[in-house]
This record gives structure tokens, sequence and C-alpha cells, in this order.
């Protein structure tokens, strides 16, 4: 018999069961740690295999392949009714977003449609993302990201900072006594120092868009 599920692993489960039918593909691996804000992969795997031991995940038979629900998973409980799909969420597409060197902020007046249960509340923006310092959080060029609009960050999350008032940039925070270090995720560039005066933190992600073709 599987071992109960931990609290960890129970949660991701419920991610899954709540954003995969919002989804066009099975995320990966380096997605899914993307939209929950993990920082181990490592981690992030063992809790997956718990899952596709306890028969609630498929094997994943290649690092490429992304996870998805077995049928047991997927399966109402005994007399629950299976839910209709629910209706997209509409957000403000608010311009873009720098993950590389801050660029000017622009505001759009546009939205974007996307699936159910991304974002659940009123707060969230959308940004498309332009650059490649996030990419080993698996945060690419093009990517839309989903944003709670915020105003202050636990550290290690990652965030849309907004510098001098005039430019944002996306990158994971660390907040020190008298400075605020602003890191890539990408081994070849350098963390970004500033007083915190200097940096107005304006969300955090929350989620992840991809478009493929």
């Amino acid at each position: 018999m599987p071992a109960p599920l931990t609290r960890r692993q129970a949660e991701l489960l419920a991610w899954l069961r709540d954003t995969l039918p919002t989804l066009d593909h099975p995320p990966t691996l380096d997605e899914i740690c993307a939209a929950l804000g993990l920082h181990s992969r490592g981690s992030l795997h063992k809790h997956v295999h718990a899952l596709v031991q306890a028969g609630l995940v498929e094997p994943m038979h290649g690092r490429q392949r992304g996870v998805v629900l077995s049928d047991v998973a997927r399966a109402p409980a005994p007399g629950a009714s299976a839910p209709g799909p629910a209706p997209p969420q509409v957000l403000p597409l608010l311009g873009r977003v720098a993950a590389g060197r801050p660029i000017d902020a622009m505001e759009e007046d546009t939205t974007i449609e996307i699936g159910a249960g991304w974002a659940g509340r009123d707060d969230c923006y959308a940004l498309t993302v332009r650059g490649d310092s996030m990419i080993d959080d698996g945060i690419h060029d093009g990517d839309v990201v989903v944003v709670e609009h915020r105003t202050h960050a636990r550290n290690g999350e990652i965030v849309v900072a907004l510098i001098d008032g005039e430019s944002a940039t996306l990158k994971r925070i660390e907040q020190r006594p008298g400075r605020v270090v602003l890191h890539p995720a990408n081994p070849a560039l350098q963390p970004l120092v500033f007083e915190p005066a200097r940096v107005t933190i304006r969300g955090v992600v929350k989620g992840l868009i991809r478009r493929y073709g």
C-alpha cells in the first residue's frame, strides 16, 4: 500500500487537479517549479515520484514529458457529479517586463484570455516577458506571466520590480538591510543591487502561460 501523502504532495496534487484542465499541454517539472515559485527541481521530482508510486500521476518516461494525472486521480469522488467546464478568465495585459536588464514599463490597453483557475483573484494581471535572465526558473522570452498585484514580497519570490519608478524587471528578490538584490536565474548574468528607495514591488508572479508554434 502506498504511503500517505505528505502535506506538500497533497498540495501538489490539488494544484495539478485545479490547473491541468486549464492548460493546452502537460506541464514540465521546470514549468511547475516556475508556477509554484519553487527553488528545487530535485525536491519537486521526489514529490512527483511519490504521486506516481501512489498511482495518482502517470509515470514520466523521459525528462521532457509533462506531468499527467492518472485516471484514478481524475475520477470524481463517489456520488459526486462531474463539474462542467469552467469559463475562461480575462486579465489585463499591461505590457512587457524584462527578464534581463530593466526596460521601460509599457502600459497597454488590452486583455488576454486564460484558462479558469490561473488567477482566482481580481487583483491579477499579465505581462509579456522579454529576455532570458530567468530561464533557469523556466521563464523564457515571449512567455506571459500572471502576476498578483502586491507592494511587498517574501525573500525568494519572483517579483515585478519597478526601478526608479521608470523601468520594470522580473527577478527573484532578496531584501537586506540597506539594499535590495534582484537575482536572475541565468548563470551568465549578475544580480542587480539597489538602495531600497529605488525599488518598488509591483507584483509577485503566480503563474506562467507559454504558447507553442
